[in-house]
């Protein structure tokens, strides 16, 4: 909520935004980039409060969005949600999620004097640093989307973030409102012991669930206990009913009834995105007929099943930066009719340098199927050797293309789709940037 801000700290402030403005300006006007890191960087070391300062001046209070997969889509329809309703949003919307790129993204919408004048700040942020953000943030709404496996080298196993989250998240103030995923066990027993309001989101549709656990499941165990949890069913990697035989556990109660909520964007991921951007909504007041026809013509952050229309082909973007999200992209691809997919796997910083987890990846529902599969990347053949592992003893009408060159991957797997069909491509998180930038002509950061 908006407080008064010392005179010593508006100067400190106000000089700060000033030269990240100036930084903006001129990365901008050089081409550089989006500017969406740099500026924040700088003006942190004049004022390293920075996210302090500028997130207490917001009328209405911060929404923090963490978790592993989802939060630019959520975050956009919940921002786009309040919007319709009058409200003016600060967002990263670059899914710029590190501390620079918050910073960054408060500044964006201040005056030269470091006045900050919007209702809500809605803030991806990204797993790891949501112990070190809370403190100065003092979020009103924290929605806790998911914790999967990514980027090993980088955050470790998901029970050490769960119990980081859930030791600093119990020292805010009482009314501060927690939503957390019902359906994923870690965030489930997370809600269950704050002392802070907690609503949760979930599915309650049998009719989705899985025919087996995935092969990539991070966390079948009891998080009060470690028995193994019973799975009535799961929905995705370890996301179901479940309930523990030893100690009672289980899963918590959702808000809304799923099945009373439509979803516009392909894959069931986006409709744990859409329930959870929905329990905020109303949490803040908003009617639901304005929420449901939002959702209803909803489009696509960038990259999360994205679609573009290129020479007259039309191509989706499915983000798959992890097992558990590449599953998911690798369903909507073999649930269609659709023959041709292009895998672009990279190992940069954004990515996560160790791409082991492709092994924990079920492409062999994708080889299966057969057509056409165009591979490239930074790590193209690991990725190839991982498809040539896929195929069985009996012979199937896949066929494979190793291409290095990115421009002339996308041009091959262009020429493979028929008009009638759709390319659907599944890059890392820097190829997703890279693919965009050769079809759109533009950069993304």
């Amino acid at each position: 909520m908006r407080k008064k801000i010392q005179f010593i700290d508006r100067l400190r402030l106000g000089l700060a935004v000033s030269v990240a403005k100036s930084v903006t300006f001129l990365v901008r006007l050089l081409r550089l980039g989006a500017a969406s890191v740099l500026p924040g960087s700088i003006a942190r070391r004049i004022e390293p409060r920075l996210l302090q300062l500028l997130s207490q001046q917001v009328k209405n209070g911060v929404i923090l969005i963490a978790g592993t997969n989802g939060k630019t889509t959520t975050a956009l329809l919940l921002c786009t949600i309040l919007e319709r309703k009058g409200y003016r949003i600060a967002h990263n919307s670059t899914g710029a999620n590190l501390e620079n790129g918050l910073m960054t993204a408060l500044i964006e919408n201040t005056n030269l004097v470091g006045t900050l004048d919007v209702d809500y700040a809605i803030l991806e942020v990204d797993e790891n640093i949501v112990p070190k953000v809370l403190t100065p943030l003092q979020p009103q709404i924290i929605l806790c989307l998911n914790l999967f496996r990514d980027q090993l080298d980088r955050y470790g196993e998901v029970d050490t973030i769960s119990k980081r989250w859930t030791k600093v998240i119990s020292t805010l103030p009482a009314e501060t409102v927690v939503i957390p995923n019902a359906d994923d066990p870690t965030l489930s027993y997370l809600g269950q012991q704050l002392p802070q309001r907690v609503l949760f989101f979930g599915l309650n549709e049998p009719k989705h669930y899985l025919e087996a656990i995935p092969h990539a499941v991070d966390s079948i165990y009891c998080p009060r206990c470690g028995h193994s949890l019973d799975y009535q069913g799961v929905y995705l990697s370890h996301l179901g009913d479940f309930t523990c035989p030893s100690c009672g556990f289980s899963k918590s109660k959702p808000t809304l009834e799923s099945r009373e909520w439509q979803q516009i964007l392909v894959g069931l991921y986006n409709k744990y995105n859409t329930l959870a951007a929905a329990t905020a909504a109303i949490e803040l007041g908003v009617d639901e007929a304005t929420i449901r026809d939002t959702i209803n013509n909803f489009q696509a952050a960038f990259g999360r099943a994205e679609d573009l229309v290129i020479n007259g082909k039309r191509v989706r973007i499915l983000l798959s930066k992890n097992p558990v999200g590449t599953n998911e992209t690798i369903r909507v691809v073999t649930q269609s009719t659709d023959n041709t997919t292009l895998l672009v796997l990279n190992d940069r910083t954004p990515d996560g340098t160790d791409v082991s987890w492709i092994w924990d990846v079920d492409t062999e529902k994708l080889v299966e199927r057969g057509g056409t599969l165009v591979v490239s990347g930074d790590r193209v053949y690991d990725m190839a050797l991982r498809l040539r592992y896929s195929e069985k003893s009996t012979p199937t009408n896949l066929n494979l293309i190793v291409e290095e060159d990115l421009k002339q991957a996308i041009a091959t797997a262009l020429e493979h789709t028929p008009e009638n069909e759709t390319l659907h491509i599944l890059p890392t998180y820097s190829a997703m940037l890279e693919v965009r930038e050769v079809l759109t002509g533009r950069k993304i950061l």
